[in-house]
């Protein structure tokens, strides 16, 4: 099935989105977790959980943290319309690559959480990537 390496393919997109409200997030180690959900697939993918850094850089240009790479490079994803209403940040994707889709996403942050929703749409139909980050410490120096 096409979909499954597509999916990893998005998962790697979205693992570690990173949303600013208010000034922006804390510095610090985030645990991002993120849930795939496709219609017509019978099996529930698992959740995927990552750790990573929040950077001063980062905080500082925002926009440039979007999901906007992929860890296969056919894919050619690239974020765009990047926004930001009080706690909220949307932004959009277009990939280009061997397996052409577009998606928009959202996250809503409160204080040391996130929860945010990206829709996927391609050929072979949509999928919905769901994720939450809760900041979990400071980073190592």
């Amino acid at each position: 099935m096409k979909a499954l390496p597509l999916a990893a393919t998005i998962l790697g997109l979205l693992a570690a989105p990173r949303a600013h409200a208010q000034g922006a997030l804390r510095e610090g180690k985030w645990e991002v977790t993120t849930q795939m959900q496709m219609p017509g697939v019978p099996v529930q993918l698992p959740a995927n959980t990552r750790v990573q850094c929040v950077t001063k850089a980062q905080q500082e240009d925002p926009a440039s943290t979007l999901p906007s790479g992929s860890p296969d490079p056919k894919a050619d994803c690239k974020a765009s319309d990047y926004h930001r209403d009080g706690n909220k940040v949307t932004w959009k994707v277009t990939c280009t690559g061997s397996q052409p889709m577009t998606g928009e996403g959202s996250i809503v942050v409160d204080g040391d959480r996130y929860d945010g929703t990206m829709v996927m749409t391609m050929d072979q139909g949509s999928m919905t990537m769901k994720y939450a980050g809760k900041r979990v410490g400071d980073c190592a120096p």
